[in-house]
């Protein structure tokens, strides 16, 4: 018996005998049913939220243009107030910086539609 383990070990038998055939057969066993078992935490990565309706184009060296949906932003961050146009100005950089790292925000731009309702923004920002 000693002999046959360390055989398995070595990996010393010719191919196509019958203790090759088992050594593969464990192999495969334990390459496809481990993760059955065996909590590798590897999941798929979600995208952000924050990336899927956002449009990047470059605005020359280190300087980009993004277009953010209104929808995308909390309802209280309509401009109005000082306070209101710092939230505003803080929730477009976080979704930025959610997808670009972190930025600087040099300014931004409501876009409108015919009727004047905000539709998204377009914001201007560098490294």
């Amino acid at each position: 018996m000693k002999k046959i383990l360390k055989s398995y070990l070595f990996w010393t038998f010719p191919r196509g005998s019958f203790h090759y055939d088992v050594m593969v057969t464990l192999i495969l066993i334990f390459i496809f049913g481990s993760p059955f078992v065996i909590n590798y935490r590897e999941r798929p990565q979600q995208a952000p939220a924050a990336a899927q309706d956002v449009l990047v184009r470059e605005d020359g060296a280190n300087a980009f243009v993004y277009e953010i949906s209104a929808g995308q932003l909390a309802p209280a961050a309509s401009a109005g107030t000082m306070e209101k146009e710092a939230d505003l100005r803080a929730e477009l950089l976080a979704r930025i910086q959610a997808i670009s790292g972190p930025v600087e925000l040099d300014r931004y731009a409501a876009e409108r539609d015919a009727s004047g309702r905000v539709t998204g923004y377009r914001v201007w920002a560098h490294r």
